[in-house]
């Protein structure tokens, strides 16, 4: 099964308890090479991961992590926490995972 994380607006960010709205979420993540496959897609993929966004959900509130490719996938989670100020929590084990 693959490995899943909840994506979460940290305490800091600027919008607390949202990721921002739908289209600056995409365009923020698309600087960091992760788009969704065609525009309005709810399914965004990046080196080694896949995020998902709620159907319609706008601003969006949270998102779904899936690692794809481990070796990559790491580098890639711990710069979007870094860089959007996201909290990422896994799913399993509840624990935090801190951007490095």
């Amino acid at each position: 099964m693959a490995q899943q994380f909840a994506i979460f607006a940290s305490s800091s960010s600027e919008t607390p308890n949202t990721l921002g709205d739908r289209q600056k979420c995409v365009e923020r993540l698309s600087v960091l090479n992760t788009r969704p496959e065609q525009p309005g897609d709810n399914v965004l993929w990046g080196p080694g991961i896949r995020l998902e966004m709620t159907p319609g959900q706008d601003p969006v509130m949270q998102m779904l992590l899936t690692i794809v490719e481990n070796e990559i996938a790491w580098l890639t989670m711990m710069r979007l926490a870094r860089l959007c100020q996201w909290k990422i929590v896994d799913l399993e084990s509840g624990e935090e995972i801190e951007p490095e």
